[in-house]
């Protein structure tokens, strides 16, 4: 229903990857496909280990998990439409469930990016204060940290996302594969001067507070590092924090490029499969990197292995009886 210059909108639809080849869609379909199958698994499994391995009950872990579900939420978010929209072309989505998609996906990237300034300040303390550390990052202490870490997503993701949808709209088609925020504001005909300011600063501020708090505990970190005597002794410190120190700059490089990088002559298509390293790639990676570069890990997924295989055969053997 249309009044004066804007459009009372129901549905928006989802312009994806459309204005690419069929051979090309379909090939994408099934890389992300595996992408999204391998991520589901992955993080699955480390909540299952860290949950079921008494080895992995230590702080550290308990963060991992915490980040393993931030992780699942955020394409169960987004990959489920986009595979929808590659495979059987279902390219709209209702008001409602743009708003929500887009909600959740400011959630879970806010969150994400306090909790991994809170992983960092765990290493700081592990390696920092050793002798202090089952103190310091007791049961209760951790729990609050990964409230902290929750918390600021809710009123980022609630204010945005309100004022966002409250605006008229000329427009229904959104130029990306899930409901962003850049591109939905695209389609508004109002003035938005006041939104953007306010969605750049929260932006910056959401992004530099988490990212201060990881530079300054690994600038302690790798101050006490300095100070161990032997190289054996720095290396076993050092790689304590490498896993999280990978995954840190892989979010925050495909975060710059999803969000900071200028404006320049590339196409639209080009920005969305840029965007695929933030929403898609990097929640794949992070169980794969605490995975393989973690022997605690290794060692607790083959016990974890183990038992459930034991347990197979002790059925079996019951049900032959």
């Amino acid at each position: 229903m249309a009044t004066g210059n804007w459009t009372r909108v129901s549905q928006f639809i989802l312009m994806s990857f459309s204005s690419l080849p069929t051979e090309i869609q379909s090939f994408l379909f099934l890389t992300l496909l595996i992408i999204y199958l391998v991520t589901l698994t992955g993080n699955s499994l480390i909540i299952l280990v860290t949950l079921a391995d008494p080895m992995l009950h230590s702080p550290m872990y308990f963060f991992l998990r915490n980040l393993s579900f931030l992780e699942i939420g955020l394409n169960l978010v987004i990959v489920p439409k986009m595979l929808g929209t590659l495979l059987a072309q279902d390219t709209t989505i209702s008001f409602l469930g743009c708003a929500t998609q887009m909600y959740f996906s400011f959630f879970f990237g806010v969150a994400e990016c306090f909790l991994l300034a809170t992983m960092a300040y765990d290493r700081y303390v592990a390696i920092c204060s050793p002798l202090h550390y089952p103190v310091i990052m007791n049961e209760r202490t951790r729990a609050k940290l990964a409230a902290a870490s929750w918390f600021p997503g809710f009123p980022v993701a609630s204010v945005q996302t309100t004022w966002l949808f409250s605006f008229p709209f000329c427009d229904n088609k959104v130029n990306h594969f899930f409901c962003d925020s850049p591109p939905v504001l695209r389609l508004v005909c109002a003035d938005t001067a006041l939104f953007e300011v306010y969605a750049i600063v929260g932006t910056i501020l959401v992004v530099m507070i988490p990212c201060l708090l990881i530079l300054c505990s690994y600038t302690r970190i790798t101050a006490a590092i300095l100070k161990i005597p032997s190289a054996r002794g720095k290396r076993k410190a050092f790689s304590t924090c490498s896993s999280h120190l990978l995954v840190v700059s892989l979010f925050y490089v495909s975060l710059s490029i999803t969000y900071f990088r200028p404006k320049s002559n590339n196409s639209p298509e080009s920005k969305k499969l840029l965007s695929l390293s933030y929403t898609v790639v990097t929640p794949m990676l992070n169980p794969i990197i605490y995975s393989l570069r973690n022997n605690e890990v290794k060692n607790a997924l083959g016990r974890t292995f183990h038992k459930v295989l034991a347990f197979r055969h002790h059925v079996s053997l019951c049900s032959k009886r």
